[in-house]
C-alpha cells in the first residue's frame, strides 16, 4: 500500500485468539455498555429531576456523565462487534469518525474535571464569592468552551493524522483505533512531526491543567486544616475526595493505557476506566451535595 488512498479499512488488534475467549470478552464489553448507561442515566436522570440538585457542582457532574457515556460509547460497541463476528476490520471512515469522537469526549471530560476543581477551590476556600463567580451564567460558559475548545482539539488531531501518507499496512497494535497506531503506519516522517507537535501543544495544555489541580487542591486541604471543627473539616473533606478520586482513577487509566502492551492490558484498563470510574461518580453524586 502505497498510501492512505489505497487503504479501505484497518485491522483492530483481537481480543483474543479463539472463540471462547472472545465470547467472554463480548460479555465483558456488554457488561461494561450497560454499567454505563445505567450508572450515567441515573445520574443525569437524577439531575434533571431534583430540582434541589441545580447546583454548579451538579451542572457540571451532569456533563461529566454525557461526556463520560459519550467516550464509551464511542469504543465499545465496534469492540462488541468484532468479538461476537470474529472479525478485526474497521472502515477507514469509521476509524477517523472513532478517533475524533474519542479525542473529543476525553478532551471534554479533562476540561470539567479541572472546571469541577476550580468550583470546589471557590466553594471552601472563596464561599462568599461562590455566587459571583459561579452564577448560572459563568458555568454556562465554562461546559460550553469546555466542549467547544474539545471541538477543536479533536478536529485538529483528527485531521493531522488522516492527512498522512500511510505505507506499512493497515494493522493496528490496539482493540480500537487511537493516534499513536496510525503514526506507526505512516510513511512521511516531516508530517509525523507536525502531529508529534500537535500532541506536546496538547499535552503541555493538559499538564497545565494538572498544575492547576494539584494547586488548587493544595490550597483546599490549607483552608479545610483551618476549619475548627472535626464535623466542619469531615463534611469540607467528603465534598472533594470523590473528585479528587475521579481525576486520581482518569489520570492513572491513561498513563496505565500507554505504559502497558497492548491486547488484554487495554481490555482491563477499560473495565478499570470503565466501572470503577462510574462507580466514583455515583458516589459524586451522592457527595457533592
Amino acid at each position: 500500500m502505497s498510501n492512505s488512498s489505497s487503504i479501505s479499512h484497518f485491522l483492530l488488534l483481537a481480543l483474543a485468539d479463539t472463540q471462547q475467549l472472545q465470547l467472554l470478552h463480548f460479555c465483558l464489553l456488554l457488561g461494561i455498555s450497560l454499567a454505563a448507561l445505567l450508572g450515567n442515566g441515573l445520574i443525569i436522570s437524577a439531575i434533571a429531576c431534583g430540582h434541589h440538585l441545580h447546583t454548579p457542582m451538579f451542572f457540571f457532574l451532569l456533563n461529566l456523565a454525557l461526556s463520560d457515556l459519550g467516550s464509551i460509547c464511542t469504543t465499545v460497541p465496534k469492540a462488541m462487534h468484532n468479538s461476537l463476528w470474529d472479525t478485526r476490520d474497521i472502515s477507514y471512515t469509521g476509524c477517523a469518525a472513532q478517533i475524533f469522537f474519542f479525542l473529543f469526549f476525553i478532551s471534554v471530560e479533562f476540561s470539567l474535571l479541572t472546571i469541577m476543581c476550580y468550583d470546589r477551590y471557590v466553594s471552601i476556600c472563596k464561599p462568599l464569592q461562590y455566587g459571583t463567580l459561579l452564577g448560572s451564567r459563568a458555568c454556562a460558559h465554562m461546559a460550553a468552551a469546555a466542549w467547544a475548545s474539545a471541538v477543536l482539539n479533536a478536529l485538529m488531531h483528527t485531521a493531522n493524522t488522516f492527512s498522512l501518507p500511510l505505507c506499512h499496512g493497515n494493522a493496528l497494535g490496539q482493540f480500537f483505533c487511537e493516534i499513536p497506531q496510525i503514526l506507526k503506519l505512516s510513511c512521511s516522517h516531516t508530517n509525523d512531526l507536525r502531529e508529534y507537535g500537535v500532541i506536546e501543544v496538547t499535552t503541555c495544555l493538559c499538564f497545565g491543567c494538572f498544575v492547576f489541580i494539584v494547586f488548587s487542591y493544595l490550597q483546599i486541604f490549607r483552608a479545610v486544616l483551618r476549619i475548627p471543627s472535626e464535623q466542619g473539616r469531615h463534611k469540607a473533606f467528603s465534598t472533594c475526595l470523590p473528585h479528587l478520586a475521579v481525576v486520581s482513577l482518569f489520570l492513572s487509566a491513561g498513563t496505565f493505557a500507554y505504559l502497558k502492551p497492548p491486547s488484554i492490558s487495554s481490555l482491563l484498563c477499560l473495565l478499570n476506566y470503565s466501572i470503577i470510574k462510574r462507580s466514583n461518580n455515583i458516589k459524586s453524586s451522592n457527595n457533592f451535595n
